[in-house]
C-alpha cells in the first residue's frame, strides 16, 4: 500500500505543522503539504501527507479518517498518482485565439 495520503475537507486555516502533528499520532510523518492556490495564496482545502511507511499510512486512515481537525471532519484516503497532463498556455490564451479566429471569419463574411 502506498504511503502518500490525500486529506480532504481541510479547514482553510490548517497549517502544515498542525497537519503534521495531527498525523504523528498514527506514525512517523515524512511530509505534510497543504495545497495552496497560486493566485490567491490561500489553501484549496486539501492536502497530501506522506507517512514514512505503508503501515503508518494504513494506521492513519484507520485512526484519523472522519476525525475532526480545526472544526472540520477530515476525509483521508490513498492518494491517486498525479496525472501527466500537457501544459497549455492557459484558458485565457486559448480562448482568445479561438475568439480571434471567429472574429476574422465574420469580418470576411461581411464583404
Amino acid at each position: 500500500m502506498p504511503s502518500r495520503l490525500y486529506v480532504g475537507n481541510l479547514s482553510y486555516s490548517t497549517t502544515e505543522d498542525a497537519l503534521r502533528e495531527f498525523f504523528a499520532t498514527a506514525g512517523e510523518v515524512k511530509t505534510a503539504e497543504v495545497v495552496m492556490d497560486r493566485q490567491t495564496g490561500r489553501s484549496k482545502g486539501f492536502a497530501f501527507v506522506e507517512m514514512v511507511n505503508d503501515e503508518g499510512a494504513q494506521k492513519a486512515i484507520q485512526m484519523l479518517n472522519g476525525k475532526t481537525l480545526d472544526s472540520r471532519q477530515l476525509r483521508i484516503d490513498i492518494a491517486k498518482p498525479k496525472e501527466q497532463r500537457p501544459r497549455l498556455g492557459g484558458a485565457a490564451s486559448s480562448f482568445g485565439s479561438a475568439d480571434r479566429s471567429r472574429r476574422s471569419r465574420r469580418d470576411d463574411d461581411v464583404d
